[in-house]
């Protein structure tokens, strides 16, 4: 799409948004925290960190539920607010891709919603044949699949809710260089310094 074509597009989306689809793309949109998700590779340990969070996070609830260990619940406290952070890096890397209603997205950033969603589907039924024959292959080796049940199916539960986010934020392109930036630098040093 030509930049004015984009321009447009922007230019229409803006009129259909609310007050709410307006705050909540200034939210989205905030470059404060760019530099945590200014290359791939950064974006990359954000996400990583992001599931090792949530796999601590899953690891203590379902010992502060099924094992009764209350000092799980401040393992959980503990994991909440990195968590928080990590998932706002991810949603300012994509710009709220998946935060921001549809009609608060252009055309292109509709069709890469629906493409993140489709290959976070695709990952999330292998996880789920993963799991499925994991937990069979325990039951006919003779272990107590029962107990298993329900933490496998919890922890598949979060892993569906989270993979979108994941997979838009592996997935997130580069941010384009300004014209202006560009222009300040020589040599890839900054000018004046």
């Amino acid at each position: 799409m030509s930049g004015k074509g984009a321009r447009q597009g922007q230019a229409q989306a803006q009129a259909r948004m609310t007050g709410y689809d307006r705050r909540m793309y200034a939210i989205m949109n905030r470059r404060e925290a760019a530099p945590l998700y200014a290359t791939a590779g950064r974006r990359r340990v954000v996400v990583v960190a992001h599931m090792a969070l949530t796999a601590l996070g899953i690891a203590c609830w379902l010992y502060s539920v099924l094992g009764d260990e209350r000092w799980a619940t401040f393992g959980i406290l503990g994991v909440l607010l990195p968590w928080c952070v990590a998932t706002g890096v991810i949603n300012g890397a994509t710009r709220g891709l998946l935060e921001l209603r549809a009609r608060a997205l252009d055309e292109r950033q509709r069709a890469e919603k629906d493409r993140v969603v489709t290959r976070a589907h695709q990952a999330m039924m292998w996880l789920l044949l993963g799991a499925t024959v994991a937990v069979g292959c325990a039951g006919l080796a003779g272990f107590e699949v029962e107990g298993l049940i329900f933490p496998v199916l919890f922890s598949v539960f979060v892993v569906h809710w989270l993979m979108p986010l994941w997979m838009a934020g592996l997935t997130a392109a580069d941010e384009p260089v300004d014209e202006a930036d560009e222009a300040d630098e020589v040599d890839g040093e900054p000018v004046g310094v």
